[in-house]
């Protein structure tokens, strides 16, 4: 999903600082195919589990850029855990992740979003309209980023917008098989999952929107709509 944004991004003539955690080919390959749309974009590598490296992160990105029109939060720990094995390292692992990293990023990115009146885009999920049995550490995690997008929205008005995109089933879970896939489709009122590419779109729908703040749109082809 991070890809397909950068990748959006990328074609819209932005030049894209694409983020990697372990996966440094995987972010060399965003960055080529940004470059095979006449775009531009460079790699940067950080845990943001670790908040001093999500901050350090955009001050690298900042400095290589000259500036800083966006930010876009998209990484995530998607991990399933059952009610009765929550822990505190469950809890860590999601929140460190999926809710403190993305303030950091965000707190660092003020100074330079203020300069030239942009903006943010946090990833949180559909789950926060309709929660998922077996992630309760990433719902809840998810949840508090949702909140924090529209209090982040008003703190930072006029100069800085804060949006979120909430993904639904754009990617099948690893190792489903075509009978789930489907199983999964049907739960939309469209009657399709998604695609990364659908989540990118809103994404650049949300940077290019000047009156737009603290709104979180809902990418989910309709499920939330369904019992």
């Amino acid at each position: 999903m991070g890809a397909a944004i950068a990748v959006r991004l990328g074609g819209t003539g932005s030049r894209v600082a694409v983020h990697y955690h372990g996966s440094r080919a995987g972010a060399e390959e965003t960055v080529a195919r940004i470059e095979a749309l006449g775009g531009e974009g460079f790699v940067l590598r950080a845990d943001l589990r670790d908040r001093r490296e999500a901050r350090a992160l955009v001050d690298a990105a900042v400095e290589r850029l000259g500036g800083l029109d966006l930010l876009v939060a998209s990484a995530a720990s998607f991990e399933a855990v059952d009610v009765d094995d929550v822990d505190d390292d469950a809890w860590d692992r999601s929140l460190d992740l999926d809710l403190a990293s993305p303030h950091a990023l965000a707190a660092r990115a003020v100074p330079a979003l203020r300069a030239s009146g942009g903006c943010i885009v946090f990833i949180t999920c559909a789950s926060v309209v309709r929660p998922l049995r077996g992630h309760l550490p990433y719902v809840v995690s998810k949840g508090g980023l949702s909140h924090l997008t529209r209090t982040l929205a008003v703190e930072l008005a006029p100069l800085v917008r804060v949006n979120a995109v909430a993904p639904g089933t754009v990617l099948p879970p690893p190792g489903y098989s075509k009978e789930q896939v489907e199983r999964l489709a049907v739960r939309t009122a469209l009657g399709r999952i998604g695609t990364p590419e659908d989540v990118a779109d809103a994404v650049v729908f949300l940077a290019d929107a000047p009156f737009v703040t603290g709104t979180e749109i809902v990418v989910d082809g309709g499920a939330s709509l369904l019992e």
